[in-house]
């Protein structure tokens, strides 16, 4: 496969011709599309929003959504690459109806977190430019729009993906030196928090793996024809590191507002995270925080509309109307957000936990289908060991979804 077409597959699918091992292209862009829908505006935001709120504290809850990042990546990449059938499709083969449900959930996660995506996007441009985080929005979703309408670009969307990648982590380590946080105190609430917060964690959870971020990167591999028992290997390593770039992007975030709230500063409560960055570095920090800001927006409002429209489509369908379907999908998004004229930083915090809620329900299907299904696993003996850790997090999911449910009434009360 040409490198154009391994890139152009994050956009449209292009299967792999048979015999021919797909290239580091396909699985590069597929570990960016779930590590670049995870770092998103509500990532962004919501680390900044829960360090304010809980200072060195929430060390812990991000320790903890890591791990639980992994556990879960770990069992549905491997399920759904091995069986090379998106998690719709293996919910329908399980129980007629089962993966059409899924789909309406994840669907609806989607149009949630694409309405955040693009209302970050929108804070984005207010902190670069000025601009009414409507106007900003709306232009945003314009580019998103006009992505899925030329045929060349995910060329272009694969390599900028890459390149926003290493500024955003760049710029995180930058203003993490810069606001000198204490390092000594979150290390010990990291291992022995004062405060523990299970709406947060289910937040943090569900802002990296939760609703149609789980399934992102394991859904652009299936269309990569990166399949069957023979790369379970070569999957469990890309899962891992898109899970390590989410989490290295979240520490040095947490650190570097951590830092400034430490000095005792009150952050602004409507955009918390430009804030951050304006406080720590000044004015260029808060142009290059929105530029950032913005960029995530944008790339998390593809990675949100091309994986939302997967659920609810075949592998059949034609790469044209999958992207006038997902055109669609952000116009619709990108209306709902005008209408609502809710505050952006509370659609960016609500899709977080809404997708973590989501979460359960699509992991047990997984789990169920690598413990008991090893006819869709092509003989694939499953490890067993992977197998315990999914299931224990898999309990632990249930009970932190079922406590965010409280705290998504108290959000909009």
């Amino acid at each position: 496969m040409s490198e154009s077409t391994t890139a152009d597959a994050s956009i449209r699918d292009t299967p792999e011709s048979p015999g021919v091992r797909p290239g580091k292209g396909a699985a590069l862009g597929a570990m960016f599309l779930m590590a670049t829908s995870a770092i998103g505006p509500g990532f962004l935001t919501q680390t900044s929003v829960f360090t304010a709120q809980m200072g060195a504290a929430l060390g812990f809850a991000i320790l903890i959504s890591i791990l639980i990042d992994i556990a879960v990546q770990l069992n549905v990449w491997r399920v759904l690459t091995v069986s090379g059938k998106r998690a719709n499709e293996l919910g329908n083969i399980v129980l007629p109806g089962l993966g059409w449900a899924l789909a309406a959930l994840v669907f609806i996660g989607g149009v949630a977190f694409n309405i955040g995506n693009i209302a970050g996007a929108g804070l984005g441009t207010n902190a670069m430019f000025g601009l009414d985080v409507k106007l900003g929005g709306l232009l945003s979703a314009l580019v998103g729009i006009g992505i899925f309408l030329s045929k060349k670009a995910g060329v272009a969307l694969d390599r900028i993906i890459v390149i926003l990648g290493a500024v955003m982590i760049l710029l995180m380590l930058y203003v993490a030196i810069a606001s000198n946080p204490p390092v000594g105190e979150a290390l010990k609430q990291t291992v022995l928090p004062d405060d523990i917060d299970f709406f947060v964690i289910t937040t943090l959870v569900g802002g990296t793996v939760g609703g149609y971020i789980t399934f992102a990167g394991a859904h652009r591999l299936i269309d990569s024809g990166i399949t069957g028992p023979e790369n379970a290997g070569r999957v469990t390593r890309i899962s891992v590191s898109g899970v390590i770039v989410t989490g290295v992007m979240r520490i040095l975030l947490f650190l570097a507002v951590l830092g400034v709230v430490a000095t005792g500063v009150a952050l602004a409560e409507d955009n918390t995270a430009a804030d951050a960055f304006h406080q720590a570095a000044g004015e260029v920090g808060l142009r290059m925080f929105g530029m950032v800001l913005w960029a995530a927006g944008v790339s998390s409002v593809v990675g949100a509309a091309y994986t939302s429209i997967t659920f609810v489509t075949t592998q059949n369908i034609q790469p044209r109307n999958r992207n006038l379907l997902t055109v669609a999908f952000i116009a619709v998004c990108a209306v709902i957000f005008l209408i609502l004229g809710t505050a952006p930083q509370t659609l960016l915090i609500f899709a977080g936990a809404f997708n973590g809620v989501i979460l359960p329900i699509a992991f047990a299907l997984v789990l169920w289908v690598a413990w008991k299904r090893r006819d869709l696993l092509k003989g694939y003996s499953y490890p067993k060991w992977l197998l315990v850790v999914g299931a224990v997090v898999l309990v632990l999911e249930i009970y932190l979804g079922w406590n965010s449910l409280t705290g998504i009434a108290d959000l909009w009360n």
